[in-house]
């Protein structure tokens, strides 16, 4: 009998129980001289809030080293991770405090890597969140540069009047985020033989 696997299970909404943890949403302290919040708003299909979300960022510091501390889960008010976990609240927002990204590569625009967990969803979905500053560089970006131009908006943060960036993510609709796969996970490829 030839046996096929199952689909996944669906990602929540369960979040509240175990992923959040006290201080996930602060990567640094809002006294730290290059602090910015990162914030938005999680829509659904119909332009909807989601109230159950829960969102990550993984990210470069502000000179474009990608941290590799351990720990990420330990916050002691000093050492930069570049990761960060937090719930959405009863209206779909969520608020990071954070620094800005720097460029990891030559010719690559910065940006923050958000992965979304939401209710309905098989698996989480993957994004970029892109700084707004610098046309010229986001124009030169090869992965900006392979995304339809239309598209493009969806994956740039804008500043609000405060100067934070403020990023909606979209999940379905005319105003969808773009999302990314990646090869070679089960999600995308099916189960990966050995």
């Amino acid at each position: 009998m030839d046996l096929k696997p199952t689909p996944a299970q669906t990602v929540g909404p369960f979040f509240g129980f175990a992923l959040p943890f006290d201080g996930g949403e602060k990567l640094v302290s809002r006294s730290h001289p290059s602090a910015v919040r990162l914030h938005g708003t999680v829509y659904d299909g119909h332009g909807a809030a989601v109230p159950d979300a829960l969102l990550e960022i993984w990210q470069a510091d502000e000179h474009g080293r990608v941290p590799r501390e351990e720990g990420s889960l330990h916050r002691d008010g000093y050492t930069f991770t570049g990761w960060g976990r937090t719930p959405v609240d009863s209206t779909g927002h969520y608020s990071f405090t954070t620094v800005e990204p720097g460029t990891t590569r030559a010719g690559t625009a910065p940006y923050f890597l958000l992965t979304v967990f939401a209710r309905g969803l098989m698996d989480r979905l993957y994004t970029r969140v892109y700084l707004p500053d610098s046309p010229h560089t986001l124009e030169a970006d090869p992965f900006l540069a392979s995304v339809p131009e239309r598209r493009r908006p969806t994956l740039i943060s804008q500043r609000d009047d405060q100067g934070n960036l403020r990023f909606d993510v979209h999940l379905q609709g005319e105003h969808e985020t773009v999302f990314l796969s990646y090869p070679n996970t089960p999600q995308v490829t099916g189960p990966v033989d050995d």
